[in-house]
């Protein structure tokens, strides 16, 4: 496994890092979801990512008992607050000092560990001065509970303005975890430049599309049973925009590339991601074991740019680029 420092921080992570947002909890049988983590661990993976509001705060328990037994200090915990969790009442989301202080005391619980290595905002909050929200997880931070902060889906001023604040009060933004893949690029052209700037790293989510990028989904055929397509508590709303005939007949355009470099499309995706110098880990999610097997190994695998440059070719306006895409729920987005 390939090891990377967090952005310019001292924490060192795996490349490779698990995660359990659509599975752990709801889409996967808890058996089924402790083996992947099983796996991942024999596969030298040691980071793993969460959230509170993965399966309404499921995710985390599955993921703590999945963890036990395992030396703490040889793992890099990562989980999240923003999203509603629990009944959903008015301060169930967002990132007050309420939700935040209430909402790590409730993740250490679930993951059964008395600090995570990473708390992340799980998206900007409109609704809460930034200046609270960074107090608070300053607080978190200097009690113990946290040892560095981060952030998902932040824009590029959102990101240097919380920074800022961040070192005024001597607490280490270190990540950022976008969505990014071979069809979603939408960080390339602010967030990532900024982020090298300030020393902060990206651990990003989806470095397969949802499975899009595997090949399994073609055009003009039905979706396989049991996939990700199919199933509504599996993300089906997400993957929905990158199944158009056109999109999957130029990701099965990619596979002989894939073969000339020997690899799967799932890995040829993963490596993708990683070639960026600013990605400090790509997350992969699993429903059985030999799915992290494959992505794992794309972990110090480097591509050529005539493979790169080929790769944008066959993709061509298929991806999306627009940094206006990372965009934030305001209050009305609850209900």
């Amino acid at each position: 496994m390939e090891i990377r420092n967090l952005g310019s921080s001292g924490l060192k992570i795996s490349a490779i890092a698990y995660g359990n947002w659509l599975t752990h909890g709801s889409q996967v049988e808890e058996d089924a979801a402790v083996a992947c983590v099983r796996q991942a661990l024999d596969e030298g993976i040691t980071t793993f990512d969460t959230a509170d509001v993965y399966a309404n705060t499921k995710a985390e328990t599955v993921l703590g008992k999945a963890l036990q037994g395992e030396r703490r200090e040889s793992l890099e915990i990562f989980t999240k607050v923003y999203w509603p969790t629990g009944p959903g009442r008015h301060n169930d989301h967002g990132l007050s000092r309420k939700h935040i202080l209430e909402s790590i005391n409730g993740s250490l619980e679930r993951l059964g560990t008395d600090h995570v290595d990473v708390y992340q905002a799980h998206r900007y909050d409109h609704e809460t001065p930034l200046e609270e929200t960074m107090a608070a997880f300053a607080d978190v931070v200097h009690s113990g509970k946290a040892h560095y902060i981060g952030v998902s889906e932040w824009r590029a001023e959102e990101i240097r303005e919380g920074h800022r604040l961040a070192r005024e009060l001597r607490i280490p933004l270190a990540s950022n975890q976008p969505q990014y893949n071979m069809l979603w690029r939408v960080v390339e052209s602010e967030v990532v430049p900024t982020c090298e700037e300030l020393g902060i790293g990206q651990v990003v989510f989806s470095p397969i599309a949802q499975g899009v990028l595997t090949g399994k989904y073609k055009p003009g055929e039905d979706y396989p049973a049991g996939s990700r397509a199919t199933d509504e508590k599996g993300g089906a709303d997400m993957i929905s925009r990158w199944l158009k005939d056109d999109v999957l007949g130029r990701v099965q355009r990619l596979r002989p590339l894939a073969d000339e470099a020997g690899l799967s499309l799932a890995t040829l995706a993963v490596a993708w991601v990683l070639q960026n110098p600013n990605v400090s880990a790509a997350i992969i999610g699993a429903s059985r074991p030999e799915q992290v097997t494959e992505n794992v190994k794309a972990a110090g695998v480097k591509l050529d740019a005539d493979l790169l440059t080929r790769i944008d070719e066959v993709l061509g306006d298929a991806v999306e680029r627009d940094p206006g895409r990372t965009v934030s729920p305001a209050k009305r987005d609850f209900g």
